[in-house]
């Protein structure tokens, strides 16, 4: 019996052994990606086993003596990301493996260099470390530390990034790869963006811009997301900010959660909240801010295709100075000629009437597929809905009703393809389609300042990156736009018919329902937009660097360049747009010579803009309304130029001390009446000198100094008025610019190893820290008040 039991064991391992077929063989090639170059030197493991192989010089590999299954295959290369595959194998099986080799290398060279949206662009980045220093601060305050870049604000709440003087629709400004729409052709509107959920912004200089619209006349703004690893993890950080003027701050949260598959996911939440701020001297009543901001992200980042989805909510409330709201011309003069606001009233955290209060809503999905041997191919689709809220100082059913109620709703579809097969030349190629709504809700009780409208935009772009050897490279690019704007608007019929000329001008506007004073009118314009870029870039000895670029630029005019027909609460005066106005065409020339050199580095960086046809608001004196006497503003058109020199300089002065400066020159001129252009920001010099103590605690200490310089370049639109109270003329000073001043700045930071995993860094900082009483020149309420006194502030970051 136990010979029998023997006989069949024998007989039942021999035919598993037959049935499973170990004799198989698993052979291959593992090439590039990108141009099915071979791999060498690439090692593979069959996951679970002892088994391995390595490619020759032919890139091939070789498993023998396999037994039919399904095997996970592992395949590793030194700078490639380790790739795994299933496969199953029933016969002798070959197969060709892809990596990203090239992609690698060519990430390895970023490393050591900067990252740049262009090869030839000029360019400049915050990165996260210095994004954090502006926590409960603006996108605007954040810009304006970088050479070139300057704000224009609404009192200490609401900024507007400028870069060479120029901002609002000349800038483009893309988050998370969305282009941004939120009415951002208002002086007095600040783009409505949580800087805590990026980790990178990136300002570029001039018109190189192609890939995101034509119209970049003054540049464009890049806020980035962070790349994850592809790895198992959870992490995250919490940063609070605590201020002494203002009585605020802002505590800042995000949990990120990634897989060694790819995917990932991340939440992010922000909430600010400030009182009245505090000048050296007083109180700037109804001053105030709250905010409150969410983000999510979650996508797969696998190399040959992947998805990404993004979502973020803005909300966002800013008190506007009490004392800005005028009355009467008198009120205005006083201002101009008063040291204290007209209203000074104990600190409060109330935020009364004026006011704004933006919403903002925006969601994005995107996908992107490789091709091999051939390039990348993106299709996104983004939302976007904007509502914007201006309360004034209104009595009786009205007192809680905006007197502008503005929704934007704005979706855009585009495609990106990616020719990068070669190493010499790389093609960039898109299309984009996009509508956009406009609507002026009822029930303000007041003409809508914008008219409701429809905008229909189309366009497609190529660049062309060439490498013409190691240190040479060239960058040229073309992009065409197609704009159709049909708009519905009630005008006063005296406007329309005797002041404007507009009934003869455009007859086909016309609809022929007057209703007492009011014509009916349906606008539509439709334009076409060229723009063009060419670059170079050369490397030489030393870590130095010529970039050098040519942009031309064409912008149609926005909507309030337009339309704009009434009074603009949150601005305090009569706007008026002309439906004579034509895009601008702007040619952009910049050089830059840079030194990329941690001991001594510089960027030399002198510019040219010849803008025909330049759009600018400007005062053309005082009317009075049931609501007050307010000054009146209009758009015209004029020839242009804009050139100046940003300087930065860093030199290493031992190994625990640094120091940075940069300087911005700019000169803007009116060619056509021979003046100079409103609203250009002075010379400005930055300096600062930190140590740094990595063994303790990595303790920085940085001392900074920022000295602006008065504008005495500035154009006279100063104007005589008829005072009802005082029954005479008065002199209305609105163009003189305030004295120069100087501001020092003081910023500690020591991290802390309090966790076994993850780190709490402390920061101590300064603000004005000698109290200086101050007026900012591009500062829109400069006549009423003073800038902010001093600021203590402390943040705690945690990281885990």
């Amino acid at each position: 019996m136990k010979l029998f039991y023997y006989c069949v064991f024998v007989c039942c391992l021999y035919t598993t052994t037959s049935a499973q077929k170990c004799n198989l063989s698993f052979k291959g090639k593992v090439t590039d990606f990108h141009d099915s170059s071979i791999i060498i030197g690439a090692s593979l493991q069959i996951e679970n086993s002892n088994k391995y192989a390595t490619t020759d010089f032919d890139g091939l590999f070789e498993f023998n003596n396999i037994c039919a299954g399904k095997y996970t295959i592992i395949i590793k290369h030194v700078a490639c990301d380790t790739k795994r595959i299933s496969i199953s194998i029933t016969e002798d099986t070959f197969k060709e493996i892809t990596l990203e080799h090239h992609l690698n290398e060519l990430n390895e060279v970023i490393v050591k260099t900067n990252i740049k949206t262009e090869i030839t662009s000029v360019e400049q980045s915050l990165k996260k470390a210095a994004i954090d220093n502006f926590t409960d601060k603006s996108l605007g305050d954040a810009l304006s530390t970088l050479s070139g870049v300057s704000s224009l604000n609404t009192g200490n709440s609401i900024v507007k990034p400028m870069i060479h003087g120029l901002h609002s629709s000349r800038l483009l400004l893309i988050n998370n790869n969305v282009r941004m729409f939120d009415q951002e052709w208002g002086d007095e509107h600040a783009p409505n963006i949580d800087i805590n959920a990026s980790e990178r912004i990136t300002v570029v200089k001039g018109a190189n811009t192609l890939k995101y619209g034509s119209d970049a006349i003054g540049g464009l703004i890049l806020i980035e997301p962070k790349k994850y690893a592809v790895k198992d993890s959870l992490f995250g950080s919490t940063i609070s900010s605590f201020n002494s003027n203002g009585f605020g701050g802002n505590i800042n949260s995000e949990i990120v959660k990634t897989y060694k598959s790819g995917l990932y996911a991340k939440l992010q939440a922000n909430y600010k909240q400030f009182g009245d701020f505090k000048t050296p001297d007083y109180y700037l009543t109804n001053s105030g801010l709250k905010s409150i901001n969410t983000s999510f992200r979650i996508g797969y980042n696998g190399y040959e295709k992947g998805f990404s989805a993004y979502y973020s909510f803005v909300d966002n409330e800013f008190a506007i100075l009490q004392s800005s709201h005028i009355g009467n011309v008198n009120d205005l003069v006083n201002a101009i000629n008063n040291r204290e606001p007209r209203v000074t009233e104990d600190f409060s955290y109330d935020i009364n009437f004026p006011k704004q209060a933006i919403t903002h809503h925006l969601a994005k999905i995107e996908a992107y597929k490789r091709i091999k041997g051939f390039g990348k191919l993106s299709v996104q689709y983004d939302l976007q809905i904007n509502r914007r809220q201006e309360f004034d100082l209104r009595r009786g059913d009205l007192r809680n009703t905006p007197v502008i109620d503005l929704r934007l709703f704005t979706n855009s579809l585009q495609t990106d393809l990616e020719i990068d097969y070669s190493d010499e030349l790389k093609l960039n190629t898109g299309i984009l389609v996009r509508y956009q709504q406009n609507d002026a809700i009822s029930g303000t009780g007041t003409s809508p300042l914008i008219p409701d409208f429809d905008k229909y935009e189309a366009g497609a772009f190529a660049t062309a990156n060439y490498k013409l050897n190691f240190d040479t490279e060239f960058n040229a690019g073309f992009r065409y736009d197609f704009s159709r704007i049909d708009a519905r608007k009630n005008y006063n019929l005296n406007d329309w018919q005797e002041t404007y000329n507009y009934d003869e001008l455009f007859p086909e506007f016309e609809t022929g329902v007057i209703n007492g004073t009011r014509i009916f009118t349906k606008p539509k314009f439709t334009f076409h937009n060229f723009s063009a870029s060419l670059g170079f870039s050369k490397s030489f000895e030393n870590d130095i660097s010529l970039f050098i670029n040519y942009g031309l630029a064409s912008r149609m005019p926005n909507p309030s360049e337009l339309f704009s027909d009434g009074l603009h609460h949150s601005a305090a005066r009569i706007e008026t747009g002309l439906l004579t106005i034509n895009k601008e065409i702007a040619h952009n020339f910049i050089v830059s010579l840079e030194r990329n050199n941690e001991d001594f580095g510089f960027v030399i960086s002198p510019y040219y803009k010849y803008i025909d046809g330049f759009i600018q608001l400007i005062p053309l004196g005082i009317t009075t309304t049931i609501r007050g006497a307010f000054p009146v503003w209009e758009h015209n058109q004029i020839d242009a130029r804009i050139f100046g020199i940003d300087v930065d300089v860093n030199k290493k002065i031992s190994e625990r001390f640094n120091y940075k400066g940069n300087v911005s020159l700019l000169k803007g001129d009116n060619l056509s009446d021979d003046i100079a252009l409103i609203h250009m920001p002075s010379t400005s010099f930055t300096n600062s000198i930190s140590y740094t103590n990595k063994e303790l605690n990595q303790l920085t200490i940085r001392l900074q100094n920022r000295k602006v310089l008065q504008q005495n370049q500035f154009p006279d639109y100063n104007f005589n008025t008829f005072n009802a109270i005082q029954q005479q003329d008065v002199f209305v000073d609105i163009s003189s610019t305030p004295p120069a001043y100087s501001l020092f700045n003081i910023q500690t930071s020591a991290v802390f190893k309090a966790f076994e995993k993850g780190s709490l860094k402390l920061e101590f900082n300064v603000d004005n820290l000698f109290d200086v009483s101050y007026r900012e020149n591009l500062n829109r309420l400069r006549y009423f008040a003073d800038e902010l006194g001093r600021n203590f502030n402390l943040k705690i970051k945690i990281n885990y």
